[in-house]
């Protein structure tokens, strides 16, 4: 019997809220981290700009080694790459902790700090990174091509999730003997317990390749010639939707990073007064993602196609608030909109890529996705420089930007026709391509 292309199956609840669990807790550490960076660069003196480069040469990391990770989980497993994944994260988030204690206690001149702490990040962004790519090929390979897009949208509901918890424990993570270091310290044994469950409770995928696979008849003339597969970032499937990704997740991070910069001057206290107004803002701004994603793309039945053009519109409105904000109750509004506006954009162009791709390349696809949106954080610090000439610059920049993709969205042939198929195109060659092995033996 010739064999066919897979066909996933729905993924078992306790299954998808262990998975759900694993970004849940990488996303509340990072936001979390996120909302007191500002306080802790303004205590040890460490210059604005540098502050948000804390996190530039883990994302450099993050986008090199997320395709390595992705091709590892195919050869070893989707578990053992989370399970990588979550030791990197913990690991990382002690030795942050560790540097920042150090700071703040004055051990050393901020230069130094600053080095140390890039460092102690870039483990994140080295061994981090694995387990992203494990946990989108999990969900996409036990989910039908039509249920994608609100499985997705369900696991970037993590992330959401992730950025009200993370801001809203961080200032009660601020212990005395440890200040601003202990966010960190407690985010790395949150990681350490969640490892545990995954170890213990997580069945590996029942539907990922078991033997190496040939690539469907997508390659470019160059790369078929020579027998190799084309890189995903020049696959004429996923293009569109990497370069849109990577816009869109400059953006939010650019007016993430700039946030609490803008809500420390503009009330005009202490980095350590203004963290719980920081705080404050960053929870709206993830209820309004958690609204997108788990109410307003189901209660709409939104596919990618929609969610393209709606999220950048929406987030381009937000930032046009928060450019032009006259107090922090606007401030607060306006980030609320530009999150509401990228929950919908994230899940269109996960949930579009990986229905652009068969599902033998889901792995593949989900490392590219996960670089486009670990390396985009090394534009951080040009935001925050542009900030410190022009406080409102960085969200004009942004609302430009995100009008920018919203013609991208109606013009581009893949995005404009981003909708779930009862098959791709990729499954049915794969499927055609091993028939035809199967019928010459």
């Amino acid at each position: 019997m010739p064999k066919s292309a897979p066909v996933a199956v729905s993924l078992p609840k306790s299954s998808f809220a262990i998975i759900f669990g694993v970004s849940l807790v990488t996303a509340m550490g990072n936001t979390g981290m996120i909302s007191v960076l500002p306080a802790i660069g303004r205590s040890i003196g460490i210059p604005d700009f540098l502050v948000a480069g804390v996190f530039s040469l883990s994302a450099l990391l993050w986008a090199g080694s997320s395709p390595f990770w992705a091709r590892a989980s195919d050869r070893h497993g989707r578990k053992p790459l989370m399970i990588i994944g979550l030791i990197g994260f913990a690991v990382s988030m002690a030795a942050c902790a560790v540097v920042v204690g150090a700071g703040l206690n004055h051990m050393a001149h901020w230069m130094v700090i600053f080095v140390l702490f890039l460092l102690a990040r870039a483990l994140f962004g080295l061994f981090g990174a694995a387990s992203n790519p494990a946990t989108q090929a999990y969900v996409a390979e036990h989910t039908p091509p039509a249920e994608r897009t609100t499985a997705m949208s369900s696991l970037a509901g993590a992330f959401g999730l992730g950025t009200v918890i993370g801001p809203f424990l961080a200032p009660l993570f601020i212990l005395p003997f440890i200040g601003l270091a202990g966010p960190m310290a407690m985010f790395s044994v949150i990681a350490l317990s969640m490892l545990f469950v995954v170890w213990k409770y997580l069945p590996e995928s029942a539907h990922m390749p078991v033997q190496p696979v040939k690539m469907a008849p997508t390659m470019d003339a160059k790369a078929d010639a020579a027998g190799k597969e084309t890189p995903m970032w020049r696959d004429p499937r996923l293009k569109p939707f990497l370069i849109y990704g990577f816009i869109v997740a400059v953006c939010q991070t650019a007016q993430g990073q700039t946030l609490g910069f803008l809500i420390i001057d503009k009330l005009g206290k202490s980095p350590t007064e203004a963290q719980g107004f920081i705080a404050i803002a960053m929870m709206f701004g993830a209820m309004a993602g958690l609204l997108s994603q788990w109410g307003i793309i189901r209660m709409f039945e939104m596919n990618p196609r929609q969610l393209l053009r709606w999220g950048v519109a929406v987030a381009a409105l937000g930032n046009l608030i928060v450019a032009f904000q006259p107090s922090y109750a606007a401030v607060v509004a306006g980030y609320a909109i530009s999150s509401l506006g990228f929950g919908l954009a994230r899940p269109g162009f996960t949930a579009g890529s990986s229905l652009a791709v068969g599902m033998h390349e889901q792995a593949r696809a989900a490392g590219a996705i996960a670089a486009v949106n670990g390396v985009n954080v090394v534009l951080a610090p040009l935001f925050v420089l542009l900030y410190q000439q022009v406080h409102a610059a960085p969200f004009v920049l942004n609302m430009i930007l995100m009008l920018a993709m919203l013609v991208y969205a109606f013009k581009n042939p893949q995005l404009a026709n981003a909708d779930p198929k009862p098959a791709t195109q990729a499954d049915s060659a794969m499927a055609t391509l091993e028939k035809s092995d199967e019928g010459s033996l």
